[in-house]
């Protein structure tokens, strides 16, 4: 068998159930590519000739349960959870009881969970094993993640907040990983580093347990390396129900989500994908054009009908703006008396969230959330649109390690979260997939396919079909 850290989830799922492989063994497998690819011990500051991907490691906890898992494969057999024995890496905002629980930040040092995070602790229940938390740009707070480095280019950045478990995957140290999003964070980092992720619909993955950026906002949700493995991961998180919000009504149940490819030349037959006038007025990149371009002639070959439309006026970044700033402010005032331990970046960041406290004013934004939902799903339905295809991010990956400088704040100009914000604020889901490697810039580009709330289950199929026929997961760099 091949590098058994190189399989994807559903294949190194097949390879255990089939006695090709142990817990153990693919443990083993993964314990070696991270000594061979992280670039030395876990480190709070990064290097520039490392990935640093993770936060923390937990080696004899990961032994322990990759242990249990085959047992637990021995004892059940074709009954026991298609995720047994499947390595994980989680973000360091979701809370294992009795580890450490940071956010990538010294603000944090010292704090150990005593709970664990829902999402954890449905995965845990599936007998997948911990290996360890991976880097998040600072409290989330950052599409850069520069403590990382993306594993196509170690000067570049990997994109963020999610940076470290996308970086983890690009370059195969772990099949299967969580992050969150907040304004892109799923996204931002699986197009930079050329994976695949799934924003699900807001509240189908409970968020409890999971360290906030701005709980309304805030998206918890699966990465690897395909969609397919995607779903898998879902299917698990999803599996007790969803979770309702003060502004949002949890979304209906999820069904069964696809996990193969549908058969025949022309599985988009009856599809109806749209591309709006949003990505032209954010500006592409060349590479990123030229992948958007890739990923709709695909549709087309797949027997999708795609259509141009103009988008619907909705709620504004500055909407997205005042929610986010007031809940960063009412959660972050906990830590005032640690306020110097932010890097800089962040600081600032937390500072002028301060400045956001007008009960008013966010309870206007909130209803302008509401409207722009509503009007997006009327959009959907007028057109029949089955999904929206649009480019994750406008850009290729940057150079790294300015991400936590002094002004670098986000929002209004920040190119990175142009297209991905709107999605927060509707709670639609959207699966961002890779779309080839730019011409010149040689750095992964990737799209990403919206529809409305609870429609999770059409988005990855089409995905799903897309990857498997026309834009294949992209291979680990080393």
């Amino acid at each position: 068998m091949a590098d058994p850290a190189r399989l994807g989830v559903l294949e190194a799922a097949a390879a255990l159930r089939a006695r090709e492989l142990s817990a153990v063994e693919l443990l083993e497998s993964v314990t070696a590519a991270i000594a061979a690819r992280n670039g030395g011990e876990p480190t709070c500051e990064g290097a520039p000739d490392a990935v640093n991907a993770w936060v923390r490691l937990y080696p004899e906890l990961a032994a322990s349960q990759a242990r249990a898992a085959d047992e637990r494969l021995a004892r059940e057999g074709e009954d026991a959870p298609l995720l047994c024995g499947i390595p994980l890496g989680l973000k360091d905002l979701y809370a294992v009881d009795g580890l450490p629980l940071t956010a990538s930040s010294r603000v944090l040092e010292g704090r150990v969970a005593h709970v664990d995070a829902t999402a954890w602790l449905r995965l845990k229940a599936n007998g997948m094993v911990l290996i360890g938390h991976t880097h998040t740009h600072e409290f989330a707070a950052g599409g850069t993640t520069d403590q990382v480095a993306n594993p196509h280019a170690l000067e570049r950045s990997a994109g963020g907040s999610s940076g470290g478990s996308a970086a983890a995957l690009a370059a195969a140290m772990v099949p299967a990983a969580l992050g969150t999003d907040t304004a892109g964070s799923l996204r931002i980092p699986a197009a930079m580093c050329g994976i695949s992720s799934l924003k699900p619909t807001h509240g189908r993955v409970p968020i409890d347990g999971i360290e906030p950026l701005a709980a309304s906002l805030d998206h918890a949700g699966p990465m690897a390396r395909s969609l397919a493995d995607c779903a898998a991961l879902l299917q698990a998180l999803a599996a007790g129900g969803a979770q309702a919000s003060a502004v949002m009504a949890p979304p209906a149940p999820l069904v069964a989500l696809p996990m193969l490819p549908r058969p025949g030349a022309r599985p988009l037959q009856g599809t109806r994908i749209a591309l709006s006038d949003r990505a032209g007025a954010a500006g592409l990149e060349p590479d990123v054009a030229a992948g958007l371009e890739r990923a709709r002639e695909a549709c087309e070959q797949l027997g999708a009908e795609t259509v141009e439309l103009s988008a619907p006026a909705a709620a504004s970044m500055d909407h997205f703006s005042v929610v986010l700033f007031a809940e960063v402010a009412a959660h972050h005032s906990r830590y005032a008396e640690r306020r110097e331990r932010y890097r800089t970046s962040i600081r600032e960041f937390v500072e002028l969230a301060d400045g956001f406290t007008d009960a008013r004013a966010y309870i206007a934004a909130q209803l302008a959330r509401d409207r722009a939902s509503a009007i997006w799903e009327q959009w959907f339905d007028e057109h029949a649109v089955d999904a929206l295809l649009e480019p994750t991010v406008p850009l290729t990956a940057r150079e790294r390690g300015e991400g936590y400088d002094s002004g670098r704040l986000g929002g209004q100009a920040d190119p990175l979260i142009a297209l991905t914000y709107t999605w927060n604020m509707t709670g639609f889901p959207v699966a961002a997939l890779p779309a080839g490697i730019g011409s010149a810039s040689a750095m992964p580009v990737g799209v990403s396919l919206i529809a409305p709330r609870g429609r999770e289950a059409e988005l990855l199929a089409i995905g799903i079909d897309l990857q498997e026929h026309a834009l294949p997961p992209l291979e680990p760099p080393c």
